[in-house]
């Protein structure tokens, strides 16, 4: 049994910010039948390469983008553009629960797909928009995507190197507007439905990346708005603890000339500090007043960081790992991706997952964070084929047979 079992999902949603939403509906136990153009389905399958490969090892059409995106869903092919598109779709609504899309601000209403017109059929539907900017405002009819809402919404303003030290403004290294705005998505949708729950009243939710990045900003936007300081980029250290940052270690015996190692030192009160210095065998950094406090380290930063800098050169990375984790001082390795899948502690949490593709038995995807000791998350459904569930979806939903569905398929509507 899952959390949301007897859930069922309408996902007109593709790319990014509503497929994350969506997928996190499914692996909680929602029936996700995800809705595809004909002959080319998401945009997705197509960002590649890397595309998953056959058994004589062949790019297929599977990208690992898509892959990542749309676990335990089934798809179905619907051309919404027809006129009997529209009609499946106003058919199938009427047995789902939760609607999802990501149009332009007026497509829907364009198609007939709208919440107005679509919560007529069916009262009790949470129908959720998913856009860049949202239903209202001055740049709603724009179209929104990740990497502009990044610089939009300021994050691109404080991620990078400072720009005295040569940085300028850089993105982050995944779709963190679209992540975000898919999380947020869902815990709306998942509060909505608890209002259906109680009174039968479904409603709309209106998700905007911008809106969605302006709230991540978290303390840099609350610090500007007590301050009216504008923050700038910090690099790898932190805006608001000292000594919190990347640190260069001595590089490990027998490397070649002119490596370089680094860890994560990440000193959250004075406690931490205070232990930092005895590791690090420099005391007299902890007495001196200028660092006694995190507030006047933060204010000295400039002069103390350079002293750590040399005193974090003197030992290998594994060395300070090891004194700095037995004296339980926050520090980290910094990994590439294949240093974290072969890690201990993620293997154990079955962060890795392998699953019965129709291509490759044996795919490997990133498993759902969720655990849950009552309600486990789903591992049933890898990531569906084009159109793979068409017919299972229209009989079972709808109790369509192949003499209903055959007129359809010839003109291309499925």
């Amino acid at each position: 049994m899952n959390s949301l079992d007897g859930i069922r999902v309408l996902d007109l949603s593709r790319v990014l910010a509503g497929p994350w939403c969506t997928q996190t509906l499914a692996d909680l136990g929602a029936d996700v039948i995800k809705i595809e153009r004909p002959g080319t389905g998401d945009d997705t399958r197509t960002w590649g390469p890397p595309f998953l490969k056959d058994a004589q090892g062949q790019d297929t059409a599977e990208a690992a983008y898509y892959l990542g995106a749309n676990r335990n869903k089934r798809s179905v092919t619907c051309d919404i553009a027809q006129p009997e598109g529209q009609a499946l779709i106003r058919e199938l609504v009427q047995h789902c629960d939760v609607f999802v899309e990501n149009f332009k601000v007026g497509d829907m209403a364009r198609y007939g797909l709208d919440y107005a017109s679509l919560s007529a059929l069916n009262p009790k539907l949470v129908y959720c928009s998913v856009t860049g900017f949202g239903q209202t405002g001055p740049y709603r009819e724009r179209a929104g995507y990740d990497y502009a809402v990044q610089g939009i919404g300021g994050l691109m303003s404080v991620t990078g190197e400072r720009d005295d030290l040569g940085g300028g403004p850089q993105k982050v290294g995944v779709a963190v507007a679209d992540l975000f705005t898919g999380m947020y998505a869902t815990v709306a949708i998942l509060a909505a439905l608890r209002h259906v729950e109680r009174t039968g009243e479904g409603q709309q939710v209106d998700m905007a990346l911008l809106d969605t990045q302006v709230a991540m900003l978290a303390n840099l936007g609350s610090n500007y708005l007590v301050s009216g300081k504008v923050p700038g980029r910090a690099g790898n250290a932190h805006q608001n603890i000292v000594p919190y940052q990347v640190f260069e270690t001595a590089p490990p015996a027998g490397s070649s000339p002119g490596s370089r190692d680094h860890l994560i030192l990440a000193v959250g009160n004075d406690g931490q500090f205070a232990k930092f210095c005895t590791v690090a065998g420099c005391p007299e950094l902890l007495h001196d007043a200028r660092f006694a406090l995190n507030a006047d380290r933060v204010r000295h930063r400039d002069t103390l960081v350079p002293l750590l800098e040399d005193i974090l050169k003197t030992r290998s990375k594994a060395d300070w790992l090891s004194a700095l984790e037995a004296a339980k001082v926050p520090c980290g390795a910094i990994n590439t991706l294949s240093e974290v899948f072969v890690d201990p502690q993620i293997q154990a949490r079955g962060m890795v997952q392998d699953w019965q593709h129709p291509v490759k038995p044996d795919l490997k995807l990133v498993a759902s964070p969720m655990k849950l000791s009552r309600t486990p998350v789903r591992h049933d459904l890898p990531p569906p084929m084009l159109g793979q569930h068409t017919a299972e979806v229209l009989s079972e939903v709808l109790g369509w047979n192949a003499e209903k569905l055959g007129p359809l398929r010839g003109k291309g509507v499925i």
